[in-house]
């Protein structure tokens, strides 16, 4: 929603101020001008030079469409609206008998993975203003496209043709797009859709959820200080051993898991509740793609993450919400075996808001399909 905003906010304001003065711009004054929008950065960096090479790039010769597109995949979020305006503002200067001509070049870009998906979803929508078939043609392709955007119209046309078929048919079709949906609002519309047709979607399996946990706890962490001490299974991970925890107790790792449909793991539940209070979930998982992926956790409290004994993610941070995805961050998976480590930490408040003690954790690629085998 941020983006679309500043993008109609920088649309607007270059307009006003350049759109009656726009002046062919030379190959070169493009190039030069993109580089200096592809600079931009957050807290203003770059944004003053970014206006005057705006109307530049805005300018360039309608047959350079797609090479502009093109830039959109080296560009940060803030160099991307420049880009797409000025884009958009090419775009709309392409004479109506050039048009058709320049669809069919837009669709090869489309058809193409390895453009980023925003310069795609761009390109596509261009194209279907000028060839009224694209959408139909090539929309059911995308269902297990990298592009969310697109993957969730082409979904969203399964939903709307199933909707209208009768109860058998109906079931095949929400089954296909539920494998396919990425979304959080799809993915649970089409399984209680599922449901009322008798049909028991694999949840956890579906979004990659971690279900089998060793879990380890109370530890300290009165005055949150415990956050940040190193206890024992952050120097080594023995789940035969015993530690002494909070208060001098003796605690020991257990096995644990979760019937939650989207994994959580409720730690009051598993290891009683407490407060002030740090435990550790720690889980081998086998990887079937080896390579970059995805780690996304959720939880009501503060957390470190390691994977393969390197830290990815740290966030102290209490009672803010609980959300799948809510943090997200990149590590990198070996063939075989990895390690996972996640330290959950509990403070003090005694609000009723504030008494979960729980996290959920799915592993997946950047769209966010499953990749590791079944936990």
């Amino acid at each position: 929603m941020i983006g679309r905003r500043l993008r109609a906010a920088i649309a607007l304001l270059l307009m006003a101020v350049s759109w009656g003065g726009l002046r062919p711009a030379a190959a070169d004054e493009v190039s030069d001008a993109v580089e200096v929008l592809l600079a931009v950065g957050p807290e203003g960096k770059g944004h003053r030079e970014a206006q005057t090479a705006w109307k530049t790039a805005a300018a360039a010769p309608t047959a350079r469409l797609v090479e502009l597109l093109t830039t959109l995949d080296k560009a940060g979020p803030l160099a991307a609206n420049w880009l797409r305006s000025a884009v958009e503002t090419v775009a709309d200067r392409v004479p109506e008998a050039e048009q058709k001509p320049m669809a069919a070049e837009l669709e090869k870009f489309v058809l193409d993975v390895k453009h980023v998906p925003i310069a795609r979803r761009l390109a596509f929508d261009i194209a279907a203003r000028w060839d009224t078939s694209l959408t139909d043609r090539l929309m059911p392709g995308f269902l297990n496209d990298p592009s969310t955007e697109l993957r969730r119209e082409s979904i969203q046309r399964l939903i709307d043709k199933a909707a209208k078929a009768d109860e058998a048919e109906a079931k095949t079709l929400y089954q296909e797009a539920f494998g396919a949906a990425r979304d959080l609002d799809q993915i649970k519309d089409l399984a209680e859709k599922l449901e009322k047709l008798g049909a028991k979607p694999d949840l956890p399996s579906h979004f990659g959820f971690v279900m089998k946990w060793k879990l380890i706890g109370p530890f300290d962490n009165i005055g949150e200080k415990g956050f940040d001490v190193a206890y024992p299974p952050e120097q080594q991970v023995d789940t035969a051993a015993k530690y002494r925890g909070k208060e001098g107790k003796e605690i020991a790792w257990i096995d644990h898991e979760t019937k939650d449909a989207h994994g959580v793991v409720d730690l009051n539940e598993a290891l009683g509740k407490a407060k002030g209070a740090a435990a550790y979930a720690y889980v081998e998982v086998t990887c079937l793609r080896p390579g970059k992926v995805d780690v996304r956790v959720g939880s009501a409290n503060a957390i470190k993450l390691w994977v393969n004994g390197k830290l990815c993610d740290s966030r102290k941070v209490y009672h803010s919400g609980f959300e799948i995805d809510q943090y997200i961050s990149q590590a990198e998976l070996a063939e075989g075996v990895n390690r996972v480590l996640v330290k959950i930490c509990e403070n003090e408040q005694t609000e009723s808001w504030a008494q979960d003690w729980k996290f959920q954790l799915r592993i997946c690629d950047a769209v966010g399909t499953p990749v590791l085998a079944k936990n």
